[in-house]
């Protein structure tokens, strides 16, 4: 169970959470120690102070959830980020340079935020919101792109990217078996692989590690931990 749980960014990203959430989740991150907790930047310096001597990090998201930010807005988050404690930032692309193949302007804005964030000490890892794409070559371009600008990780997904199936309902995107083994074949050993979004269980968490992840995003860290441990929840 412990060797799960240290892989985990526990998020509290929802737009409802609040302050009370924050406590909570830093409490429990903190008791099954977890490798960080991902709050929204404006919760920062709180998730801070909570887990100050820890050992699990202050994380955040930067460009969430769509990455249309401009690159200076995100170099500015990012900077801003860091003064208030972040250790680690999770960046979204830019989606729509992405889908253009505007590959030049997609690198630089890598470039920047990761640039941005190890001046200040802290890592990145780059989001591609994999379900959104429409191929396996703008996922291996962008672990490309990624590793060039020398991020920590690539990661899959937002967690809140929707797309319509086939009978016209919306549904969440999220890390997939065959996204993680790409990312993983496509860059070096010295790049992390995040997966993020639908990782609900135990199984699932166990799923992505052997496919390749590092690291993994999810709000459901109590019902793995309980699983792992074959408790209910």
């Amino acid at each position: 169970m412990t060797d799960v749980l240290g892989k985990i960014d526990h998020a509290v990203l929802h737009p409802t959470q609040t302050s009370a959430d924050v406590r909570s989740a830093c409490e429990m991150a903190v008791r099954l120690r977890v490798a960080s907790v991902c709050v929204k930047p404006s919760h920062l310096a709180l998730a801070g102070e909570l887990l100050d001597g820890s050992g699990v990090a202050p994380s955040t998201v930067i460009g969430f959830p769509h990455g249309g930010t401009s690159t200076a807005a995100k170099v500015a988050e990012t900077v801003a980020a860091c003064a208030d404690g972040a250790e680690e930032v999770d960046m979204v692309v830019n989606l729509g340079r992405v889908l253009a193949g505007e590959w030049q302007l997609v690198g630089e804005d890598i470039r920047a935020v990761v640039d941005a964030a190890r001046d200040a000490g802290a890592i990145t890892k780059v989001i591609f919101e994999t379900g959104l794409l429409p191929d396996d070559g703008h996922k291996r371009r962008l672990c490309e792109l990624s590793e060039a600008a020398r991020a920590a990780f690539v990661k899959t997904s937002t967690g809140f990217g929707f797309v319509k199936g086939p009978d016209g309902a919306l549904r969440s995107t999220g890390a997939t078996v065959h996204d993680v083994r790409l990312m993983r074949s496509a860059c070096g050993p010295g790049v992390g692989v995040k997966a993020s979004g639908g990782i609900r269980s135990h199984a699932d968490a166990l799923r992505m590690i052997e496919a390749g992840a590092t690291r993994l995003g999810t709000s459901a860290t109590e019902a793995i931990a309980a699983h792992a441990s074959g408790e209910s929840y």
